[in-house]
Formats: structure tokens, sequence, C-alpha cells
């Protein structure tokens, strides 16, 4: 079977592409491009956001790719700072008409707290939540969302909305790679059935730059980029590359290796990376 083949089933049935393509970062004039690529190359599973501004880029190419629109997988994300009601709802409605898409496979609060809030404030705006929450749930229950989850949530987030909704969150999206590995979190999203989604694998590019990395990819005589990609993968997560180089993204999708039980417990060890000048990009959580 093909990576590309490899799905998870959510809890209500819904199947999601084990593995994506991410285009934060990538211009609304070039996204299509960047799509058309992925998916000549045999990507079913795009990952895009209110807040990239290129949803309407991405939308042009899925309906133009030539690829029946039940075979690709589209996610994007409510805003962080939405939440009311009324806003997610709306902000809902608008990423459709953008995309001109008559549905999202699924769409995810993007973050608990708004941006400028990240790593400054205790508020993990709870009542905020639900409400955006309710607001794709309504979504759902219209057609207009095959399936809804969170990204960047913590235990007590997923607890709010576990506890306090009808529906619980049927995936997490979260940073994870070598180097920043939040295993509780993975495990505990898991074990309540919730799909983990593994966003910047590689640490924006600053596996490249490690030892550590560096020498574990050589013992397998892969790529740094495919050693942080298959790490994800083993961990049994949905993976996330970002690239709108065609090259990169062919050799992120060649992860048929498999690494061995001893040096996954190695990696899990490898020391946080400094992000240097990438700690303000609000994926990374840094105040912007």
């Amino acid at each position: 079977m093909s990576i590309f083949e490899e799905t998870d089933t959510l809890t209500n049935g819904v199947k999601i592409p084990r593995f994506a393509l991410g285009v934060w970062e990538i211009d609304d004039n070039k996204v299509a491009d960047a799509v058309s690529s992925a998916i000549k190359i045999g990507y079913r599973h795009i990952d895009t956001a209110q807040a990239y501004g290129n949803e309407r880029g991405v939308g042009e190419e899925i309906r133009q790719s030539g690829v029946a629109r039940e075979d690709i997988f589209v996610n994007s994300k409510v805003a962080a700072e939405l939440k009311t009601y009324d806003e997610a709802k709306q902000s809902i409605d608008e990423t459709l008409n953008k995309m001109q898409l008559d549905y999202l496979d699924m769409m995810i609060i993007h973050n608990p707290q708004p941006w400028v809030e990240v790593n400054q404030s205790t508020d993990r705006h709870f009542e905020g939540n639900l409400e955006a929450w309710r607001a794709l749930e309504d979504a759902m229950k219209e057609g207009k969302l095959r399936a809804i989850g969170v990204s960047s949530f913590e235990k007590a987030d997923l607890d709010n909305l576990i506890q306090n909704s009808d529906t619980k969150p049927m995936v997490n999206q979260i940073l994870s790679h070598i180097g920043s590995t939040p295993l509780d979190l993975i495990k505990y999203s898991q074990e309540n059935e919730i799909v983990v989604e593994a966003f910047s694998p590689i640490a924006h590019g600053l596996a490249m730059q490690n030892d550590a990395i560096k020498a574990m990819a050589a013992k397998y005589n892969v790529s740094v980029p495919q050693l942080s990609i298959r790490y994800d993968w083993q961990l049994g997560t949905v993976v996330l590359p970002k690239t709108e180089n065609p090259d990169h993204m062919k050799s992120n999708s060649e992860i048929d290796f498999e690494i061995s039980a001893e040096d996954m417990e190695t990696l899990k060890k490898v020391q946080p990376l400094d992000y240097g000048n990438a700690s303000a990009y609000p994926v990374f959580g840094g105040k912007i």
C-alpha cells in the first residue's frame, strides 16, 4: 500500500489520510501550483488555515485537479482569535466561499488562545472555545464539514470540550518533532480516540542542523527530513510536512524504512531545539 493510501478512521467513520501537505507560508498566488504538484505525486490530504491567507488558491487547485473531490481530504482551521459562536460560524462560511467548495472534509480550531496571548496569558478561553466548537458542530450537522477537531489543545483544553459538548474532538493537531515530542499529550489524545496530527515534523528546518539527528539519519542512509517524518509516523500520528518544492514533496513521502525501538527511544531523548528567530512564529507559540 502506498503511503498516500494509508488512513486512520475518525470516531464518526470518516477516513483521514495519514500523510498530508502543509501549506503554511505559501503565498495564495503560488499555493495552487504547490497543491497541483502534490496531487500529481500522490498526496490526497491538504492542510490549510484561515490564518495562512491561501485558502482561495488551495480551493482553486482542488477544483481543477482532475481528481474526484471525494478523493481529496481538505482541512482548514478557524482563526485562533475567533471565540464566539457567530464569529466562528461566519468564518466557516467565508472559508467555503473563498475555496468555492461545497464542503470541507475537516475544520479545526487553530489554537485554544489567540496568538498574541500564547505564552503571555494563563487564560485558556474555555467558554470561547466551546462557542467556536458549537459552530463547528452545527456546520458538521449542516453538511458543510465532514469532521471537526482542534489544534494545539492541551489536556485541560480537550477535557473542556469532551465534558461540555456533544462531540468529542476527532483530531488534535500538535507540534511534534524530534527534540520536542509531547508524549503525554499524544498518549492522552490517542487514549480518548482522538487522532493526533504532527505539524512541523522537521522543526521548521532546524532538525537539519542537529548533529544527533544528522547522525541517526546517516545510520539509516536517509535524509534528516525523512528520518524526522518517519519518527512522527511511528508515533502513530498523521504527519504534515510543509513544502512548496516538488522534489521535497516526493522525498518527504519516501519513508519506507523502520526506525528500531531502541533508536526511537534515543530520538525521544534528543534535547530541545532552539528555534531562534522562528520562535516568533505562531506555529511555535511565540508572541506576534
